[in-house]
């Protein structure tokens, strides 16, 4: 039940959201465009919900025509200093305003406010048979690990932790997911993923109960 009125509530937090994204959206056009002309765009092929292919939306943040480079665990290369992303990139990911235009997919009914993180395509045949239930719901554009670890833990935590939400989710966790996630976007907690011996101990994982 709390699924179906999940998805209500998706839908007109979007519709109401709408004139903020337009503004962000025509703010983030122009920086793009004047940075270096290329696509406002990036379509990503993720995981959905019940493992069926996703094209998530996100603002451009790396340059056109980047490789994909991953880390030994299958993750994302995600630096400070990554050469792949632009200057407006950069700020993009910071703000997490990136992010923002997955809103356009909770329209579509294919996202959802606060949901799992979405895995790239390519490592659907990677999961476990414990990790397997983060696909029982539709995925978010925050949740339970962006919220409370964002980048400071391990692809298989990350998993792990988002089967588990996917098991337990209700609407005091959506809520309290909600909270957090404005906490650490304010605060820029665990950013990036690949980070130096000077920034590592910043990004020592927190204890949540």
């Amino acid at each position: 039940m709390y699924q179906f009125i999940k998805r209500i509530c998706d839908f007109l937090i979007a519709i109401i959201a709408l004139p903020i994204f337009f503004i962000v959206l025509i703010a983030v056009t122009i920086a793009i465009k004047i940075d270096d002309g290329g696509p406002v765009f990036y379509k990503a092929k993720r995981i959905g919900k019940g493992s069926k292919l996703l094209h998530m939306y996100k603002f451009r943040s790396m340059k056109v025509n980047s490789q994909n480079i991953l880390n030994e665990d299958g993750s994302t290369y995600n630096a400070k200093d990554d050469p792949r992303v632009t200057k407006v990139g950069k700020f993009l990911r910071e703000t997490s305003l990136d992010e923002t235009a997955q809103l356009l997919n909770v329209l579509k009914g294919d996202m959802s406010i606060i949901g799992p993180r979405a895995s790239g395509w390519e490592a659907l045949e990677t999961y476990k048979e414990d990790e397997i239930d983060k696909m029982k719901v539709r995925p978010g554009i925050t949740g339970y690990t962006q919220a409370y670890y964002r980048n400071s833990i391990s692809v298989r935590e990350k998993r792990l932790y988002d089967a588990w939400y996917a098991n337990n989710v209700s609407f005091w966790l959506d809520v309290k997911i909600f909270f957090k996630t404005i906490a650490t976007v304010f605060k820029h907690e665990n950013v990036y993923t690949n980070v130096d011996a000077v920034d590592k101990k910043e990004k020592e994982p927190q204890n949540v109960k």
